[in-house]
């Protein structure tokens, strides 16, 4: 358990936190919540003891571990991944050399009555538990399950860790400190280099870890997901919620509406006593009485309102210029990096309006494939735009492609023509950089900022396709709910790379999912998808580990069929085939209703058909034969589906 109490921090005479106390109990999930600079990442800091509070005290027992995981940090290099990821279990090689001197000590030690040799027992006692605790017995098999977790493939195990780009060093050290099994797990933004699969790979593994976990996020259904304790920071205070983040809108709206209610309730209070007194401060046989009322408004404590980060960016995409119907083309697309396929064989079109995602690992190929549709790389086989297509790119690294020596106006005024140059500032001014911050230089954004201005350069032109690369990293989650809107709302088409699958949700029509050098399409939303997921991930965990089978190799005898699950499996292809058939027959059924009905709305030909009483019986029986075997398709569908 940690206890924060009383503490505050100040900054150059500013109080970031002002006397606050909380405490954080086993096996706590908490979210932290406030607007950019509330002072999350400092809370955080201030647990791990990477920082001192100015005034107060952070209490917590003498054995307790933290594991802290910040948003930049230096990694270290020299070793592979496999031995970079094995330097968790440094309090494992301590313990065991620690067991080793108390095995020997108790062994030639007779005194057995001491305190001394009780404390001996003891403490081998706490050694074993530990040890079994962090795993000691299964270090390679450990190492691997988190590292294939977090996206690692067998192959990376050798691999220096040099040659791995920052986002996945810092899964390097997400699986060390998951490893050293800490009662507590501080997380800075944990999924800022993780794609879908490790995110949910990494939520299960919260489920069932022994501690506390503190973290902060920009990823709404992450934080839905994990926490179940949300602590706001505002205003120098914090204010507790016991639940997930999506329920603390809920109920932080509601303590601003009492807040304001009672201010209010307050105020009219003020106002009657102030004019009670100026009624009787001058008569004489009343001044005491007037003066009883100021004593009462000095001792009133004001209801004070918070203040609310209320500043959101507000903007659509400028209509998209027409285009043909057909926007993108794909066939037999594939690419080669040296010696190494990302993937081949991608088919698929891509019609106007529609909206599709590229999901997949990290390494798979869906920025490839974007690069490809962009025209910024070679590649095998077709690659085609349409008719007439204007296409937005935003890469992955577009923000930090920004040249950091200009000023925030000038990124946007140089690419800005015609009428357009005359709303740059109303264009930046919807990206919240109003006033001053327009002269700002672009090397003193911060992240969040810097992904604001890249966007914004989106809406320059008329685009009618987007190629939307990660586009909300860095952003916070109002900043994304926003940007969702946005392409929601756009006309055009667009293609979108994202692992924050509450962006994702209701966005998209279909799925391509990279994997394993394939490009496969996934019909339905996010969910059935990380459902899909999920199956992967089961058969992947109940693969044997190399691990393993250098210890045992275990024969398992092939399961004898199953009689019932034949006849199952006949009987849904029976289904399935019955289901072919009513289909085709509805369709032939429509197709005759249609020739009916362009007669009958033909003024020549309605009264003849109309006046043969046999056709017309006839059309009359073809529609409620239509609607029997509508019946049929329902049922059948029911019974496939049962």
């Amino acid at each position: 358990m940690i206890s924060v109490n009383s503490v505050t921090v100040s900054f150059g005479g500013f109080d970031l936190f002002d006397n606050v106390s909380f405490l954080v109990n086993p096996k706590d999930r908490i979210g932290l919540a406030g607007k950019n600079g509330a002072g999350k990442s400092t809370m955080l800091k201030l647990l791990s003891g990477q920082q001192n509070p100015t005034k107060g005290e952070i209490s917590k027992p003498n054995d307790f571990r933290i594991g802290y995981l910040p948003q930049d940090m230096i990694h270290q290099h020299g070793r592979t991944v496999f031995e970079e990821t094995a330097t968790a279990f440094e309090e494992i090689q301590k313990l065991e050399k620690r067991l080793s001197v108390v095995t020997h000590e108790l062994e030639t030690r007779a005194d057995y009555e001491s305190d001394a040799y009780m404390n001996l027992i003891t403490e081998l006692t706490d050694i074993n538990t530990r040890l079994d605790i962090i795993g000691a017995g299964n270090r390679e098999e450990e190492i691997e399950k988190i590292l294939k977790g977090l996206g690692f493939e067998r192959t990376d195990f050798h691999r220096q860790t040099a040659e791995f780009s920052g986002g996945w060093r810092m899964r390097i050290e997400l699986a060390k400190i998951l490893l050293q099994k800490p009662d507590i797990l501080l997380l800075d933004e944990p999924t800022n280099h993780l794609d879908i699969e490790s995110i949910q790979w990494l939520e299960e593994t919260m489920e069932t870890f022994s501690g506390s976990v503190m973290l902060i996020s920009h990823d709404r259904q992450f934080l839905d997901n994990v926490t179940t304790r949300t602590i706001e920071i505002a205003n120098q205070k914090i204010y507790d919620y016991k639940t997930n983040y999506s329920r603390y809108l809920v109920l932080r709206q509601e303590r601003k509406e009492q807040q304001e209610n009672a201010a209010k309730n307050q105020q009219k209070v003020i106002d009657q006593t102030e004019a009670l007194i100026d009624k009787y401060r001058a008569k004489a046989s009343k001044a005491a009485f007037a003066q009883s009322l100021i004593k009462k408004l000095d001792r009133m404590d004001i209801v004070e309102v918070d203040e609310s980060d209320t500043t959101t960016m507000a903007f659509r995409f400028p209509p998209p210029s027409l285009s043909g119907k057909i926007v993108v083309t794909v066939e037999d697309a594939g690419k080669v990096y040296g010696t190494k396929r990302i993937f081949k064989g991608a088919n698929f079109i891509l019609a106007k309006g529609e909206k599709i995602a590229l999901v997949g690992r990290n390494g798979e190929g869906k920025s490839t494939m974007m690069k490809m549709i962009a025209q910024q790389i070679d590649f095998e086989g077709t690659v085609q735009l349409g008719h007439n297509v204007m296409m937005g790119y935003f890469a992955q690294d577009q923000a930090e492609k920004l040249d950091p020596n200009k000023t925030v106006f000038e990124t946007i005024d140089e690419l800005a023509v015609g009428d357009v140059r005359k709303q740059v500032r109303t264009m930046l001014g919807s990206f919240l950089f109003g006033g001053e911050d327009i002269d700002k230089k672009v090397r003193v954004l911060s992240g969040g900022e810097r992904g604001r201005l890249a966007l914004c350069k989106l809406l320059l032109q008329p685009y009618n396709l987007l190629v939307l690369d990660e586009p909300t990293n860095h952003l916070d989650i109002r900043s994304k709910e926003v940007l969702k809107k946005a392409i929601m709302a756009y006309e055009g088409t667009a293609i979108i790379v994202s692992h924050d699958r509450d962006f994702l949700t209701d966005l998209t029509e279909k799925m391509y999912e990279f994997r394993n050098g394939e490009v496969k399409e996934h019909l339905g939303g996010i969910g059935e998808f990380m459902e899909k997921l999920k199956l992967y991930r089961l058969n992947d965990i109940n693969a044997k580990s190399p691990f393993v089978k250098a210890k045992t190799e275990i024969k398992v005898e092939k399961p004898k069929a199953d009689p019932q699950i034949d006849e199952r499996a006949k009987e849904l292809k029976l289904i399935s085939g019955q289901i072919s058939k009513s289909e085709k027959e509805i369709e032939r059924l429509e197709e005759e209703i249609k020739l009916f009905d362009d007669k009958l709305s033909d003024p020549i030909q309605y009264q003849a058909v109309v006046n043969d009483k046999e056709a017309f019986a006839k059309y009359e029986l073809l529609k409620k034969t239509l609607e029997t075997e509508m019946q049929n398709w329902e049922s059948l569908q029911a019974k496939l589906e049962s």
